[in-house]
């Protein structure tokens, strides 16, 4: 597991656009070999997401051959909804970049078959290969996607209800009317996100702060979702210094002591790194 702790949002933002920046690079994805990438909704991911837009029309990055998976989206609400991810996706990210409709899937929240949506968009995942980093952020009660405290560990897409702390948190969205606020969603489970080869979770601000805590200091736990990311493989927690004031001093110092090293992930390939 590795920790990054960044001064303020921007820098935890750049980080790791420039860290999927590199991954796109260094995979080199053609019309015989798609980079797969799961990708996250909300406030936090925005950052990283203008960050990628300027990498691609700075000519760094190209998603023609990148496909996408969402983690999320809300039930009943409609497809063109301003506050459906669906929406989200289009207008923040996907419509600012080339990569092409059929390459990005995003849960179905009015399918008429929910469950079927949610097993169709497993098949479609292996159909892809698997996916190569999911992006993920969190919630202050430590949720992954909309995996809730008490999830299961090993859950795959599903339909979920929401919290009564994840409505309140949405509710900004939605004029602060939490009578407007979807109270289920579809999302993919925990198991999903743990099968992706890379993980790599964005965490700020001093809301976030216990979650973080919770996440890397304390054991796996369901209560706190996010925790279950400490038993995989390749982890990546991108945090700024607000998100760690939970955090042991000792943690945050040893972390710190390795940024000269996790650093070198998101320096601009070499030309050689990119001939091998």
């Amino acid at each position: 597991m590795k920790l990054i702790i960044l001064n303020d949002y921007d820098q935890a933002s750049e980080w790791a656009a420039k860290y999927i920046r590199n991954k796109i690079i260094l995979f080199k994805p053609g019309p015989d070999k798609y980079l797969t990438l799961g990708l996250p909704t909300g406030s936090t991911p925005l950052g990283c997401y203008k960050k990628l837009i300027e990498y691609y029309k700075n000519g760094e990055i190209s998603f023609q051959y990148v496909k996408t998976f969402n983690m999320d989206e809300y039930v009943g609400l409609p497809r063109d909804h301003p506050e459906s991810y669906h929406s989200f996706m289009w207008n923040n990210f996907f419509k600012h970049i080339d990569i092409k409709a059929e390459n990005t899937h995003i849960l179905d929240g009015n399918a008429a078959d929910l469950q079927a949506e949610c097993d169709s968009f497993e098949e479609k995942i292996t159909a892809a290969g698997g996916i190569e980093l999911f992006v993920g952020g969190i919630g202050p009660d430590g949720h992954i996607a909309f995996n809730e405290p008490g999830s299961s560990l090993v859950s795959r897409t599903r339909v979920k209800t929401l919290a009564k702390d994840t409505i309140m948190a949405n509710a900004r969205f939605f004029d602060g009317d939490l009578s407007k606020v979807p109270t289920m969603a579809l999302t993919v489970g925990v198991g999903t996100v743990m099968d992706a080869k890379e993980v790599m979770i964005l965490i700020t601000g001093a809301h976030k702060a216990f979650a973080l805590y919770k996440a890397i200091e304390e054991g796996v736990n369901h209560m706190w979702t996010v925790s279950a990311f400490q038993q995989h493989q390749q982890t990546v927690f991108v945090c700024d210094e607000d998100a760690t004031l939970e955090l042991r001093v000792k943690t945050v110092k040893y972390f710190k002591g390795m940024m000269y090293v996790h650093n070198k992930l998101v320096e601009t390939p070499s030309s050689e790194q990119m001939k091998n």
